[in-house]
């Protein structure tokens, strides 16, 4: 997906999935088109999940997390030195807002992409009247429709990272249930949203006991279907598994059993088309 300088209502983003594996003789194509409209409505959904739609949560530090948490997609940002498992997406988001025209504040926009600046939630907390701060939350309301086209992008990259390095026959399946899913607007916002919420599942580090809890796991542990509506039933019954065996694993320390109820009735959103 190109980008467009101005996002506006009224335009069209057609996402081109295309995967080609030369040496197993395979090709895998399909369209999925997705209006700004549509996008928008996705984005605004992301944004109720993440923190009841409200401008005040675009900047947030959760308690229990090591980083801080921003836009409507609430992007991971890490403080230096503290990298954990799970995917930096404020930093892809910055790159592609930057790529894509926007005004970054000045402090953020260096040509090495920055650590988040303050080291703990009590240190982000002791700080909230820093000016940085209030010039990232005007860059994050200013640039919603961006953020919107940033959550569509990252459906757009994400079936070939997952088919990457699969046999033949995984990636047929793989690709079939994603195609599937992704052929009803509901299917479309549960892909996003998932991908937002818990990854693609390709990661080594985001594994638990070394089970993963992405995207990935949840269309390989789903059964085919024949139809949309099937799929997404299907889609939602293996992503709870998932998401249950992910708390099941994780350490006693992080407590993540507090999360699980919020977690499952996210997924369960999906149905509600």
């Amino acid at each position: 997906m190109a980008c467009d300088p101005k996002p506006k209502s009224a335009a069209k983003f057609l996402l081109l999935l295309i995967f080609f594996t030369g040496f197993l003789g395979m090709t895998l194509a399909q369209t999925i088109s997705v209006s700004q409209e549509e996008a928008s409505r996705i984005a605004e959904r992301v944004f109720a999940n993440e923190c009841f739609s409200k401008n005040d949560c675009l900047i947030e530090w959760n308690d229990g997390e090591e980083f801080l948490s921003l836009g409507i997609g609430h992007f991971i940002w890490y403080p230096e030195g503290q990298k954990g498992p799970f995917e930096e997406s404020f930093l892809k988001y910055l790159s592609y807002a930057r790529e894509c025209g926007e005004k970054i504040p000045g402090w953020l926009n260096i040509a090495s992409l920055p650590a988040c600046p303050w080291n703990s939630r009590a240190d982000f907390l002791a700080d909230r009247q820093d000016p940085r701060l209030v010039e990232l939350k005007e860059f994050l309301l200013a640039t919603k429709p961006r953020q919107a086209a940033f959550l569509i992008k990252r459906l757009e990259d994400a079936l070939p990272l997952i088919l990457n390095g699969l046999t033949t026959e995984n990636a047929r399946g793989i690709s079939k249930k994603f195609y599937l899913i992704a052929s009803s607007p509901a299917g479309i916002y549960a892909l996003v949203d998932y991908i937002n919420f818990k990854g693609l599942g390709i990661l080594e580090t985001e594994r638990y006991q070394g089970q993963g809890w992405g995207l990935f796991q949840v269309l390989s542990l789903m059964n085919e279907q024949d139809s949309a509506s099937a799929a997404q039933q299907e889609f939602v019954r293996a992503a709870k598994i998932i998401l249950t065996q992910r708390v099941a694993n994780s350490p006693p320390e992080r407590n993540e059993q507090k999360w699980l109820a919020g977690w499952l009735a996210r997924v369960e959103s999906y149905l509600s088309e």
